[in-house]
């Protein structure tokens, strides 16, 4: 049985750019990805199905969208998903210490949800043959150790900040360069990372001990 598609969409995190060495990454750097790493599945299934959609794209004429989504945040989030937004706030919150991998320099540009839908709907109403992919994402970039200072002040928390080895393969820098967004979908962030914690601090306030 054969499927035929008119139109596709994908949304891949920005893990195809791997441990960049070109900074801020742009959306024509390959990027460099450990293929046996601990984290190449991560990193090389996003990669894949970038390749696959592509694929589609010039063998069926199908219509696609890419956009590569930088660290995104926000209400709603799991309280154990393992990102690092939701870790540090629910540390604090719990007055539990709050782990830092590695030293703290490593850096990541933080971008709230509402500013990733607005990206991503104007993504969709770009022309057919327009494919991107677009870097969709916050160009402020913070350090682990600035962002875990910041949760603790916004919280009021007591917690410590405690070092643990690094993982393997851990990026040490990410940060998007928007520029093609800012040209093609009249897109920019407008939600700063203050105000954004502000938000996402009163959800897990709400949701840990409701």
């Amino acid at each position: 049985m054969r499927i035929c598609f008119s139109w596709l969409y994908i949304a891949r995190e920005i893990r195809v750019y791997g441990d960049p060495e070109v900074h801020p990454q742009t959306e024509e750097y390959w990027g460099k990805v450990n293929p046996i790493g601990i984290r190449s599945c991560y990193d090389e299934g996003k990669r894949c199905a970038e390749t696959l959609f592509f694929d589609y794209y010039r063998q069926h004429n199908v219509d696609i969208k890419v956009v590569r989504i930088f660290n995104t945040y926000g209400p709603r989030m799991q309280p154990h998903d393992g990102r690092v937004v939701s870790n540090f706030i629910v540390q604090a919150l719990k007055g539990e210490n709050i782990t830092i991998y590695g030293n703290g320099n490593q850096t990541r540009s933080f971008c709230y949800v509402d500013d990733l839908i607005a990206a991503m709907l104007s993504m969709m109403e770009t022309p057919k043959g327009f494919t991107g992919p677009v870097n969709i994402g916050n160009p402020g970039e913070f350090s682990m150790l600035e962002l875990a200072e910041q949760v603790i002040a916004l919280t009021g928390s007591k917690s410590t900040i405690v070092f643990c080895p690094l993982p393997s393969d851990d990026p040490k820098q990410r940060q998007p360069d928007i520029t093609l967004a800012k040209k093609e979908l009249n897109w920019s962030p407008t939600i700063t990372l203050e105000e954004g914690l502000t938000k996402t601090i009163a959800y897990f306030k709400n949701s840990l001990f409701e």
